[in-house]
């Protein structure tokens, strides 16, 4: 297969796992699914395709000391902080330009993967697919429901479509579409073509180069980039783009509805993490990491306890978190 560099994108501010998750401590920090934290299984599931060396790692500038603690294999250099959020756009062309050349291959921080070694097998595929063709290579995964939280791509075509409801959903997976797992894989001249063709104000990062991307110098070109996803500034505007279908135990991990998809239930249908009792309670998701939780005569909730806080929402609701974050700044 040959070698190519990987750039994990980390750059999530936790809001929508809040408050088991926190700006100071996001998402990719967490250990909640076993096998450790959701960052450090993004770099193991690689096993050995890739040396520590060309691994790099794109975050906030405010969590570069907390991602060399829980990645110490990377050199320090290799840890990118990006002093304000302007979204996988900015962070793709950051990534681009710090990996230097060859293909180059991103990947989130914050998902989970059950079966790592389908994952390197569908990987193979596709920097294989990205030596040879002149496009971005994205993974699409098989879908197992009609999903209402991730974006779809049509394999035949290549086109992304935004979150769709559920009817929706229902008939893009009959049309053989696949889940976007935001996964993107490309010789380093095809990630440079596609942002000066599509996304030419984000230029300045794809030619900083490692050394160049100091504090001082990152800081002053952010300020004046536009905030915008990778989809939207170059994928969506590509003629086509290829896609490997991947069936390797995916999944976003997006909020609190994935412990409905990865903890067991009892006989009520709740998930139950911690210390947690119910009385005549069904359908709840129950995570007590401080205070015990007593849930008697409620359905469809979740309740969380940390040190910090305590969460009470209709599970219904669980996709505003980011609303209640931002209400209570």
């Amino acid at each position: 297969m040959g070698k190519f560099k990987a750039i994990i994108l980390a750059g999530g501010s936790g809001e929508r796992f809040w408050p088991l998750s926190t700006p100071e401590r996001p998402k990719q920090f967490l250990d909640v699914f076993g096998g450790g934290s959701l960052i450090r299984q993004a770099f193991e599931r690689l096993g050995n395709m890739v040396s520590p060396e060309d691994v790099f790692v794109i975050t906030s500038a405010a969590l570069v000391g907390a991602t060399r603690r829980e990645l110490p294999e990377l050199p320090r250099a290799n840890i990118i902080g990006e002093p304000m959020r302007r979204d996988t756009g900015a962070a793709v062309a950051l990534g681009t330009g710090v990996a230097g050349d060859g293909v180059l291959a991103f990947f989130p921080a914050d998902q989970l993967v059950t079966k790592p070694a389908a994952f390197r097998k569908t990987l193979s595929c596709a920097v294989a697919a990205a030596k040879r063709c002149n496009t971005v290579v994205t993974i699409g995964i098989k879908p197992t429901y009609p999903a209402t939280g991730f974006g779809y791509v049509n394999p035949g075509s290549g086109t992304f479509v935004e979150k769709p409801d559920e009817r929706t959903a229902r008939r893009y997976i009959k049309k053989g579409y696949l889940w976007n797992a935001g996964m993107f894989i490309a010789r380093s001249d095809t990630f440079r073509a596609a942002f000066e063709a599509h996304a030419p104000a984000l230029m300045p990062l794809v030619n900083l180069g490692l050394r160049k991307a100091t504090p001082s110098r990152l800081k002053a070109l952010y300020e004046a980039l536009p905030r915008i996803s990778f989809d939207y500034a170059v994928m969506e505007k590509l003629d086509s783009a290829a896609v490997v279908k991947g069936d390797f135990g995916w999944d976003d991990v997006g909020g609190y509805g994935a412990f409905d998809r990865h903890f067991p239930h009892d006989g009520n249908g709740n998930v139950i993490a911690g210390s947690c009792m119910s009385v005549d309670a069904t359908g709840n998701i129950c995570v007590a990491k401080s205070a015990k939780i007593a849930l008697l005569g409620v359905s469809n909730l979740v309740v969380v306890t940390t040190p910090d806080a305590v969460l009470v929402a209709d599970k219904s609701r669980i996709g505003e978190m980011k609303k209640l974050v931002a209400a209570g700044k």
